[in-house]
């Protein structure tokens, strides 16, 4: 039998970029200028259109200060975080 893992909650994830960025006051110019990233790019993330790649969640992480660990935690809102089983 196979057992899927649950679906990310990639809405939290972009709300938590969001919720970052307001934290800090910034703009999504502010948040371009300092993770290197296109500003339609930050609006299409935060605004579901698009998930990004691994090397954009890396900049942004680095941007706002925030352990990449930490940001994508909030991908498991919902559901247990993966880790060693009790079998």
């Amino acid at each position: 039998m196979t057992i899927l893992p649950p679906d990310p909650d990639l809405t939290a994830l972009r709300l938590e970029l969001a919720r970052l960025r307001a934290a800090h006051w910034w703009t999504y110019d502010e948040l371009a200028a300092r993770s290197g990233l296109a500003r339609r790019t930050l609006i299409e993330i935060e605004q579901g259109r698009t998930i990004g790649t691994l090397k954009s969640w890396h900049a942004l992480a680095h941007a706002l200060g925030t352990p990449l660990d930490e940001l994508f935690s909030t991908l498991c809102r919902g559901h247990d975080l993966p880790g060693p089983s009790e079998d």
